[in-house]
């Protein structure tokens, strides 16, 4: 439905190294959906986006710093993947502290491939139930989450996809579960 998401805010995470795609597939779902996107990073400017992790894919001018981004004003929290932008997400205080807080706060929280780096740094996965790429397994393990190995994942107010391979998967779930929280008001 094209107005699904209309009056809805959704936050994008991401910093350097974002996994193209990723970034742009679910982004425009929200956008197609109704719904306004923010992309939110470690700096100001743009982040430089990568194809398959190695390859230079350009750039996304960036909305807003996360730190000076606050939950309330959000409905949703997507974290697209790639290697090098879940390692600088993992790194940043403020942006670990954006993730905890929005978890904590029960709106829903996408990641993807090796979005959910940002999770287990925020220490969030616990006793849930979650995918990923598959490099991030023991991680998430570690952190004391179950792993299932399927397209898409959807526990409480997370919801997380293996990779791009997924894509259309994923794009489907967070429209679904976005379109099924009251907007902010």
């Amino acid at each position: 439905m094209p107005n699904e998401l209309q009056g809805r805010r959704i936050a994008f995470l991401a910093a350097d190294g974002v996994e193209k795609v990723e970034l742009e597939q679910p982004r425009a779902a929200v956008q197609d959906a109704g719904g306004q996107v923010d992309l939110l990073s470690v700096k100001d400017g743009e982040i430089d986006a990568r194809n398959h992790d190695l390859e230079p894919a350009g750039s996304f001018p960036v909305d807003r710093v996360v730190g000076d981004a606050r939950v309330e004003e959000y409905d949703g929290l997507v974290l697209p993947g790639g290697t090098v932008n879940g390692d600088k997400l993992r790194l940043d205080e403020g942006a670990v502290a954006f993730v905890r807080e929005f978890v904590q706060s029960g709106k829903p929280v996408a990641a993807i491939c090796h979005g959910p780096w940002a999770l287990v740094e925020a220490d969030v996965v616990r006793d849930r139930t979650l995918t990923s790429y598959p490099s991030l397994r023991t991680d998430l393990r570690n952190a004391g989450a179950t792993v299932v190995d399927q397209q898409v994942c959807i526990d409480g107010n997370l919801i997380t996809s293996r990779s791009p391979k997924d894509l259309d998967a994923f794009c489907q779930a967070i429209t679904d579960q976005f379109a099924t929280t009251p907007a902010h008001t």
